[in-house]
């Protein structure tokens, strides 16, 4: 568990820990990234508590001017403790139960379903997390919400965290936990999710993955789209001829954007323009890209239009050519 000024939300989080009915022996390591509130003395505060339920504590830190970040502290409680398999418990969430039963690949990062915190918040992103199919936790990877097993509710073995590596420790604005998801992958990482509600997840303003910008996430995004898809198809559509659709356009390697044989649209006064000209082209004359409506166009796709947001249009939509997710099309935004 990675602290940073979280005394406010430490009692509830550590006496869900204490609520835990495993029955495994347990270990809680604490690791507190330079704080300056009392978060420290509040965990030193329940190790009783803790080793009468029979769980070992672990609690170190640092007292340096700044925090190292996240992906520092977490690394830091896991070079201190000694279980075979981990459980990532950030200091603004709590578990209710988790059982060693779900991780039964050594190479699988398990999540869970989660209750969000204040109820409404991120209500979108909340769904998502929910109800994300098996299927889609491999193919939307690459949409703009992150890892589709959320950091929080991560539990996995630690021989498989040595064999992707440490969390990356470059501190605020970088996002460990989605560049240790994609290089999981990489590594033929499987994902799984236990369809219960297992975590309370809170939202605040303070959270660190506010200090992530959309730039960074987007680079990441465009690139293992790349890698992962692009690499392995001839030709492709993008879906959305408008602005998301045109930006991944011009962020896509020469080679990439060569295999770009149409945008598609069901806005008429895009379609009626006919063609998209990239203006910045080096090439002469500079690449017209068609414009086509949905219905005329030909898979696969990467559908550069938001989830959840048209209402169920661009879904249904979807389902009325059918095609298959991963296959015909992946979703980028």
């Amino acid at each position: 568990m990675p602290v940073y000024n979280a005394s406010c939300w430490l009692d509830e989080c550590l006496q869900a820990i204490v609520d835990q009915d495993f029955t495994g022996s347990m270990e809680l390591s604490v690791f507190d990234d330079a704080s300056t509130d009392d978060s420290r003395k509040v965990v030193e505060g329940w190790r009783e508590k803790l080793e009468a339920r029979l769980i070992s504590v672990v609690v170190s830190g640092h007292c340096s001017p700044k925090p190292r970040g996240v992906g520092f502290a977490k690394n830091k409680a896991i070079s201190q403790s000694c279980g075979q398999y981990l459980c990532f418990q950030d200091a603004v969430s709590l578990y209710v139960n988790v059982g060693v039963r779900h991780c039964m690949l050594h190479f699988t990062l398990i999540g869970c379903r989660v209750q969000r915190v204040p109820e409404g918040s991120t209500e979108r992103y909340t769904r998502w997390i929910n109800t994300l199919s098996q299927h889609q936790l491999i193919t939307q990877v690459y949409t703009s919400h992150g890892p589709t097993v959320i950091m929080p509710t991560w539990f996995c073995s630690r021989k498989w965290y040595l064999k992707v590596g440490l969390f990356d420790e470059g501190g605020k604005g970088v996002p460990e936990d989605l560049l240790f998801f994609y290089q999981s992958l990489r590594q033929g990482g499987g994902l799984s999710r236990v369809d219960e509600c297992l975590l309370v997840y809170r939202y605040h303003e303070k959270a660190t993955t506010h200090s992530v910008t959309e730039s960074t996430i987007w680079k990441l995004r465009v690139d293992f789209l790349q890698e992962r898809v692009l690499s392995q198809w001839e030709n492709f559509t993008i879906w959305n001829a408008g602005k998301q659709g045109r930006k991944l356009y011009r962020c896509l390697s020469p080679i990439n954007q060569k295999k770009v044989k149409a945008f598609c649209d069901v806005d008429e006064n895009k379609i009626q323009k006919g063609f998209y000209t990239y203006e910045e082209s080096k090439e002469r004359p500079k690449p017209k890209i068609p414009i086509l409506h949905y219905k005329v166009a030909s898979a696969p796709f990467i559908i550069c239009v938001k989830l959840d947001m048209t209402g169920g249009i661009l879904e249904e939509n979807l389902n009325s050519l059918q095609l298959k997710e991963g296959i015909d099309f992946c979703h980028f935004n």
